[in-house]
């Protein structure tokens, strides 16, 4: 579990470079980046120059954290994430969102760039995440819990605020934005999946599968954060289509989706600031 004493240390890094104090956090995934390029007045901070920060290795993820204002309203962004496949740790892949909150944070926003397992869904689409299914067998809260990080034993029975979830569909409706509503499931990756665990995910009830997002998730519910994720469905799962699953193509995908995303994104932002 995590060091009070290493997020303080981060956080007091930071704040030493910044003069506004954000309530709503971004964290950016394969491809998204470039949401990060529409803040005015950015401060950009390298992780490498964080106490305790990891790098980001993957294909599409920058390393950079960046604060600044999006329609005149403070927001921090994590521009590339860690992730477990990399070799990391839970505590290194979740430790940001530890800062996040001791930097005053309240709502997380979580993208990601996923495969479809429904068979309805198409690349190119949005997904709201209602609910996940981790799969990978492991859960960033094992280990000596610090209350005043959070309760010992979570629920997260709403992980993915429901009220929350319902101004999303408003705003995307309003902005005429086409999004599905559905469950993640979480896989370790790096490889991509067989068509037969696809299969099984498809059978246990998800929508969606993916590499990231489930731990940040459970340890933004678990400092009492309120957290929206939204995937971007680059790709069909494998398996469903005859041809070969490869990264580049998901970053394609992202990059034609974004103009939706961004303008998703700004939405949320300005209905969370008058919350």
């Amino acid at each position: 579990m995590h060091n009070i004493t290493q997020v303080l240390e981060a956080k007091k890094y930071i704040s030493e470079k910044i003069d506004i104090k954000p309530k709503i956090g971004l964290i950016l995934g394969s491809g998204l980046g470039s949401l990060a390029d529409e803040f005015a007045a950015k401060v950009i901070i390298p992780y490498h120059e964080i106490p305790y920060f990891a790098k980001s290795e993957a294909i599409g993820h920058a390393n950079e954290l960046i604060i600044g204002k999006i329609s005149g309203k403070p927001v921090i962004a994590m521009k590339g994430r860690f992730h477990y496949y990399e070799g990391y740790s839970l505590d290194e892949v979740t430790f940001p969102i530890r800062v996040l909150k001791a930097l005053g944070v309240e709502y997380v926003i979580i993208t990601n760039s996923c495969g479809a397992v429904n068979l309805e869904y198409k690349p190119g689409e949005l997904m709201l995440i209602t609910d996940h299914l981790n799969l990978v067998g492991i859960n960033p809260l094992i280990g000596k819990n610090d209350q005043r990080l959070g309760t010992r034993f979570p629920d997260l029975s709403n992980v993915y605020d429901s009220d929350l979830r319902k101004l999303v569909i408003k705003i995307a409706e309003a902005n005429e934005i086409a999004i599905h509503q559905g469950i993640y499931a979480w896989w370790s990756g790096p490889a991509y999946e067989t068509p037969a665990e696809i299969k099984m995910i498809r059978t246990l009830g998800a929508d969606a599968v993916g590499m990231s997002t489930v731990p940040e998730a459970i340890v933004a519910s678990h400092a009492n954060m309120k957290v929206i994720a939204i995937s971007c469905l680059t790709n069909m799962a494998s398996g469903i289509l005859k041809k070969p699953l490869s990264h580049e193509d998901v970053i394609a995908v992202a990059n034609q989706a974004k103009e939706r995303f961004i303008s998703l994104v700004y939405g949320i932002i300005k209905s969370l600031s008058t919350i």
